[in-house]
């Protein structure tokens, strides 16, 4: 009788959860074997009558062939192979003409297919890049025989490590050879061409001349070697090229190309940068403390999740507006657009099983799955205009659909004034004392201001004096910025001519570890030796004081001694998080000598 009443209670708890809850579960299959990114996922109507199907860009685990997969309702319509990983897929239309069929494109590798009537219909590849010229050089001698197999790895291998462009997949082969294949891959490859082609990492679609959802749309790459590059939607003929200092990952557009656009890139960088339609190079230049992994427009306001498990909304001009602190790791996003109420929020996947969905920083619904989704898409499927599609990290798929009568009520999340703001606050009686100082003030104004200025232009010289004072004498500098809480103190030890140089780094903040910095030496060579001017650092725990050791050898036997400066910079940045003066002492040894 227990076990039955409390099954009772379990499926009427159930049950009262589906009663409440704003979505319908239409399908869920752990086994579909579809795994995916949210960039690879597309509604669109196919076929012209009314049914939208769903497309897959499956990237095949476990040493399985990446294939492109067409889904009706639950069941996989239709099946092919790709030649390679598939990296972003898109439903667009090529022109005006009836019937008003949308073309598929799947982006993979160097090359975008795209498919009408689920048929290849054109195959666009992107234009080869200029390859190094040494490494021309050197296979030009290597076809004339005047280089040996060894000599050419040798060279290549330093051409690959010093140079700004990158070597050929040809030569990149054959630099991981065994010695015993090098001759005969160097007399098979030889009179070949050099070849550097670059690959596309992200793409999106941009309206051509109307706004209209039915109008014909550009394709948008984003590639391996820092480009943008917009596509005729006929010709498939390169309509704009646009330049970034880092490699593209997500993509937002917004407008027309003929009349004005806006584009939006988020780079391996960690910024995310702001074209408009005449700019050849961003505009604008959002930089983030983290990795972005996620990119989506809601309306005018651009939400970006980052690897600190946080949403951050910023305008078009780059503005911050809000942050949201998530309870776990935000795997996937996406947009979800309910048309019938003009709603437009966004979907944040978590490691923890959770979907979130926010409007600015308000938190609308959570959706439990039974596993971390991996992927999101919203829209019309089959003949139902808002459904949810997720797939799962073990490969599963999610079907729901959002109920007719759902309306979405802002919960948890902080919008407008906070509720003790219209609390009144208890304002004492004005006394006698308030108003003898309220008309001290007006008769005296003046002189009061200009007694507080000269007193805060003394505490001002008083700090900077101080400031100076402590680099001067290295006294535990901290770091200038908030995005890097460190902190740094120097210790000399020994008589010389050898001396122990020990740094205690900290992380000063509370729970962010900090990773990525590098520390750099800067001294005379004519004094001093180093072992290295340059060392990383290891992965900075909160609240721990990590030491790095290093050896410096006086080299002047005149006993001179001079000052070590120590920099800690972020790599690839030319700018120092903070820096330390290390007075050294006079070597003893040499001194006596």
């Amino acid at each position: 009788m227990a076990a039955a009443s409390s099954s009772d209670s379990d499926s009427g708890r159930a049950e009262s959860n589906e009663a409440n809850s704003k979505w319908l579960d239409a399908h869920y299959d752990p086994m579909a074997n579809i795994h995916t990114f949210s960039s690879c996922l597309s509604l669109a109507d196919l076929h012209g009558d009314g049914e939208y199907k769903l497309v897959v860009g499956d990237l095949g685990p476990g040493g399985q062939q990446p294939r492109l997969k067409v889904l009706k309702g639950p069941t996989v319509l239709t099946e092919s192979p790709l030649p390679a990983l598939p990296a972003s897929a898109a439903t667009f239309l090529m022109d005006q003409h009836e019937p008003r069929t949308p073309a598929l494109a799947l982006a993979s590798g160097p090359c975008v297919y795209v498919y009408k009537n689920l048929r290849p219909y054109f195959k666009f590849s992107l234009p080869q890049l200029p390859p190094n010229p040494l490494e021309q050089d050197l296979w030009n001698q290597a076809k004339e025989d005047r280089i040996d197999p060894l000599t050419l790895k040798e060279m290549l291998e330093d051409i690959r490590e010093k140079a700004d462009v990158p070597l050929s997949v040809q030569s990149l082969r054959f630099l991981q050879l065994e010695l015993s294949e090098m001759e005969a891959f160097v007399n098979q490859h030889k009179s070949k061409v050099i070849k550097r082609q670059t690959v596309i990492t992200t793409m999106a679609t941009l309206k051509k001349n109307l706004a209209d959802e039915d109008a014909a749309s550009c394709l948008l790459l984003g590639t391996e070697s820092k480009e943008l590059l917009v596509l005729d939607p006929e010709a498939f003929t390169i309509l704009a090229k646009m330049s970034l200092p880092s490699v593209p990952v997500f993509l937002e557009v917004s407008g027309q190309f003929d009349v004005e656009f806006r584009l939006t890139a988020a780079c391996r960088n960690g910024n995310i940068y702001i074209l408009r339609r005449d700019s050849k190079h961003p505009k604008y230049c959002i930089e983030l403390s983290a990795q972005p992994v996620g990119l989506v427009r809601v309306h005018k306001v651009l939400v970006v999740g980052s690897t600190q498990e946080s949403l951050h909304g910023f305008t078009h001009k780059g503005k911050k507006l809000w942050t949201v602190q998530m309870p776990a790791a935000i795997l996937t996003m996406n947009l979800l657009e309910q048309r019938s109420r003009g709603l437009q929020a966004v979907m944040a996947a978590l490691a923890n099983g959770e979907v979130r969905i926010y409007r600015d920083k308000a938190l609308l619904n959570v959706i439990h799955a039974p596993d971390a989704v991996t992927s999101l898409c919203f829209g019309r499927y089959g003949r139902e205009d808002n459904t949810l599609i997720m797939t799962t990290r073990g490969g599963g798929l999610i079907i729901k659909i959002l109920k007719r009568t759902a309306v979405f009520v802002e919960g948890t999340g902080e919008v407008g004034p906070p509720l003790a703001q219209t609390t009144k606050l208890s304002v004492p009686r004005k006394t006698r004392l308030y108003v003898d100082q309220t008309l001290r003030e007006r008769e005296a104004g003046t002189a009061m201001h200009r007694t507080f200025q000269t007193d805060l232009y003394l505490l001002r010289l008083r700090a900077a004096r101080a400031y100076v004072q402590a680099l001067e004498s290295s006294l535990s500098p901290m770091s200038t910025t908030a995005r890097e809480p460190l902190k740094l103190h120097a210790v000399v030890q020994g008589l010389g001519p050898t001396f122990k140089l020990t740094l205690h780094l900290q992380n000063t903040s509370t729970a962010r570890p900090v990773l990525g910095l590098q520390v750099c030496f800067l001294y005379n060579k004519t004094l001093y030796a180093l072992p290295r001017a340059v060392f990383k650092v290891p992965l900075l725990v909160p609240g721990l004081s990590y030491p790095l050791e290093t050896f410096v050898e006086s080299l002047s036997s005149k006993g001179v001694s001079d000052m070590i400066k120590v920099l800690v910079l972020r790599e690839g940045q030319s700018a120092p998080l903070l820096s330390a003066h290390i007075n050294m002492p006079v070597s003893e040894g040499l001194a006596a000598a």
